[in-house]
């Protein structure tokens, strides 16, 4: 395979080099290239020998010297140098195929892309992964990779996921752990089907490679859009409570191997068991975040923290309205609470939005629509600014998963938004008005 040159910036290498617009790409050092991953790999050393086609439709050969790690100044038609891998499997959790009709395209887009792990921290279930990529990571060193194991019982994984090659592709996790590539694992469980007794079974297969650095436990996600999807029932109290026995014995046991916890469960299945959140030190270097792991933890820690440091004088009476989920809803509104008695001139509703949109069993933050958030709060007296988490908005951080943008909601409600991180300083900062 080779890559077009989209363009080439004026004054650099390959320009000085004669490289042009509509180039083709095949080699540097002998080294074919692929994507992006070849590209920034193979084009740091300090002497290359780069091969090209030219407008003419002939190889040429270049030598360059340039100092270690500067760039050529190539530019291709996408970031990856060619499409994203999407997913080839079918799996009987999967969010996107329980999305209703008519959002916009992206959204039913399933990446399952290597490289996109490795670059944006995506996760990758190993079954759309070629040998050449395989290879490529451990030659490379790439790590940290994160991979959707589900489960390590081959059989159960090809049912879980409808892929007859999703058992066998569990043997590369091997390869990578010996390889010395660091992994993060995630197990999406279903009642009933991977939790339990087979939640055991991974626990015991993944905790055993040394290089598995965290695995995160997550509960299965249910729209009211599953017709015609296998039938999957939510997790209760009891199975969420039985859950997070089974990760805290694991973890306790790689305290004790490891000297780090490495399995954790979603903030999820706290809220679900109604069982209180451990304390931000628990989750160590939090890093499962994007899992909804100590989530609520690490930003309850912050809010805490930058109440104690900030010395700021709120001089003038401040009304406003801060949004979330169901699920964040009492601790959003403990922190609030706390805020409230050290400015008294604050005056801030905390609204919670109940997912009518998606149906009332999905009730995170990042889910919230605008649909929703306009039904709920339309007539309301929200003050002079509305607060909202950032997860909400996809699309460059300005649209919401229905489409609606946040400057069309803005004008609806007649209100000011303000999107907010998941950062307690920056929370702070905004219920403040600094």
């Amino acid at each position: 395979m080779s890559v077009i040159i989209k363009s080439v910036l004026k004054g650099s290498i390959a320009d000085k080099k004669g490289l042009k617009p509509c180039d083709t790409l095949l080699s540097i050092d002998g080294n074919e290239i692929m994507d992006v991953l070849d590209f920034r790999f193979y084009q740091n050393n300090e002497k290359l020998k780069l091969s090209y086609i030219n407008s003419k439709n002939r190889i040429k050969t270049v030598k360059i010297k340039k100092a270690e790690f500067e760039e050529l100044g190539l530019e291709f038609e996408t970031y990856l140098m060619d499409k994203k891998h999407s997913c080839r499997n079918k799996c009987i959790f999967c969010f996107i195929d329980q999305l209703p009709k008519g959002l916009r395209d992206t959204l039913y887009f399933k990446d399952d892309d290597s490289r996109l792990s490795f670059l944006f921290g995506n996760y990758i279930t190993l079954t759309n992964i070629t040998e050449h990529e395989v290879e490529r990571i451990i030659k490379m060193h790439i790590s940290p990779i994160n991979i959707s194991v589900h489960t390590t019982n081959p059989e159960l994984r090809v049912k879980m996921m409808n892929n007859k090659n999703a058992g066998e592709a569990l043997k590369i996790i091997n390869r990578l752990n010996d390889a010395d590539i660091k992994l993060n694992c995630q197990l999406v469980l279903v009642p009933e089907v991977n939790d339990g007794e087979e939640l055991e079974r991974s626990l015991k297969d993944l905790t055993a490679l040394k290089n598995v650095e965290c695995i995160a436990a997550v509960p299965v996600g249910l729209t009211r859009y599953r017709e015609g999807l296998a039938e999957i029932s939510p997790f209760n109290k009891e199975a969420s409570l039985k859950t997070i026995e089974i990760i805290d014995r694991f973890g306790d046991e790689c305290i004790k191997k490891y000297g780090n916890r490495r399995v954790f469960a979603a903030d999820e299945f706290y809220i679900l068991a109604e069982k209180k959140l451990p304390e931000a030190s628990y989750y160590e270097e939090f890093l499962q975040l994007e899992n909804g792991v100590g989530l609520v933890s690490l930003f309850e820690s912050e809010v805490f923290e930058a109440i104690n440091l900030y010395d700021y004088n709120l001089d003038k009476k401040r009304i406003i309205t801060v949004v979330t989920g169901e699920a964040a809803f009492p601790f959003i509104s403990e922190m609030v609470d706390n805020i409230g008695k050290k400015w008294d001139n604050l005056n801030c509703k905390v609204k919670c939005i109940k997912n009518d949109f998606f149906g009332g069993k999905i009730t995170v933050a990042g889910l919230v629509t605008a649909t929703d958030i306009l039904k709920q709060l339309k007539g309301e007296e929200l003050g002079e600014e509305l607060l909202i988490p950032s997860v909400m908005l996809r699309d460059g951080k300005d649209m919401f998963l229905d489409s609606i943008t946040l400057e069309e909601l803005s004008q609806k409600l007649n209100i000011k938004i303000t999107p907010v991180d998941n950062d307690g300083y920056q929370f702070l900062d905004k219920i403040l008005g600094i």
